[in-house]
């Protein structure tokens, strides 16, 4: 779910005014709608947008409720604002008037309030807007209502405008526009265990807690990654690290996010360090991002996995190298974390199948051979 426009109501100084308003700030929020009254509280603040359904608020975006206004005044402000329209639909002859204002093209974005309906209006307008430059922004009453509009018709509305009643409701805000992740993951056999007695292993603290089924994607070749599962379990000599991801030997690949939240890369571990973002997935294929703490490279003794997996008839080998340790633990097919030393021959584990040939981490077009 992204690029979805959050407003946030901040029209009226409330009671708890200022810890929604420092809350919505470390949530990310950065769209407000302000008031005469209020706009003073948002002098001088960088990166932030702010709306207004008053002209002659100093504002960078202005909102007209009334077709009369946005006649006489949308072409002078559209020079420096960007220009939207406030329409509440009660009947059907409301959506024709808001669909005809979009074959216009005066607005750039309309704030639809529907307070007798939560759909159908919503799913005509999105039919209509989805083919033009102008946003389509749902006024809605509560966080349910927020789900319902960012997803109907599957594409939802370009977003949103709320009046957040506590902290609680940017919470489970953020919760819901936060994107989902999925990895396709697949099973792979294991073909051989070669024990490598030296080798320069790579651990990755990251500054969030992991859980059970979570891991990290590692791999020898960019053909494809091992779940390499996060240390998440106490064991009788060794305390659970519920941070960190033992993740393989220095020329390992490890797929990070690309440049937005649906596009992957490889690095090579040896080249993480402390600030960048990798990839969590859980056994489920559900993914997350975090951010590197520190990065432990020290000299322990390693097995080496060959797998092979089958798809579409076409046999596919890949390899992952893992520290020859009982706490290491690799994701077998029913999803449970099996420690490295207990994996055999003929045994399956959980694999993602990776972009093939890459430069630089990127994927290219082009025939490599890793073996």
């Amino acid at each position: 779910m992204v690029n979805k426009r959050i407003i946030l109501n901040f029209k009226h100084k409330t009671n708890n005014f200022n810890e929604l308003v420092q809350e919505a700030f470390n949530k990310d929020f950065l769209n407000f709608l302000v008031s005469n009254e209020t706009v003073k509280y948002f002098e001088n603040i960088e990166r932030i947008n702010l709306y207004s359904r008053f002209p002659e608020t100093s504002t960078d975006y202005i909102i007209f409720d009334s077709k009369e206004d946005l006649e006489r005044l949308g072409k002078e402000y559209s020079k420096e604002k960007s220009i939207g329209f406030y329409a509440i639909i009660k009947s059907k002859e409301d959506e024709i008037r808001i669909k005809e204002l979009t074959k216009k093209k005066k607005v750039d974005f309309i704030i639809v309030s529907a307070p007798d309906w939560k759909i159908i209006p919503f799913e005509n307008l999105i039919a209509i807007t989805q083919s033009t430059d102008i946003e389509l922004i749902a006024y809605i009453d509560n966080i349910e209502d927020a789900e319902l509009m960012l997803k109907t018709l599957e594409i939802g509305v370009d977003g949103i405008l709320l009046t957040p009643k506590d902290v609680n409701d940017l919470n489970e805000l953020k919760k819901i526009i936060k994107p989902t992740i999925r990895i396709g993951l697949n099973k792979a056999k294991v073909l051989k265990i070669q024990k490598l007695p030296e080798s320069d292993r790579v651990c990755i603290d990251t500054t969030s807690l992991l859980y059970k089924g979570e891991g990290m994607l590692v791999g020898s070749t960019a053909q494809g990654f091992a779940l390499i599962h996060a240390e998440v379990f106490e064991t009788q000599f060794v305390a659970s690290r519920p941070f960190r991801v033992n993740a393989g030997d220095v020329s390992a690949y490890i797929l990070v996010p690309g440049d937005d939240s649906f596009t992957f890369r490889t690095k090579y571990l040896s080249e993480l360090e402390g600030g960048d973002k990798v990839l969590i997935v859980n056994v489920d294929g559900i993914g997350r991002i975090a951010s590197v703490g520190r990065i432990k490279i020290e000299t322990r003794p390693m097995l080496r996995f060959k797998l092979e997996t089958v798809i579409n008839n076409e046999r596919i080998l890949l390899s992952c190298i893992c520290q020859n340790a009982e706490t290491i633990r690799l994701v077998d097919s029913n999803g449970s974390a099996k420690s490295v030393v207990d994996i055999e021959v003929g045994d399956e584990i959980l694999v993602y199948l990776g972009p093939g040939a890459t430069h630089f981490g990127t994927k290219i077009k082009e025939t490599i051979i890793e073996k």
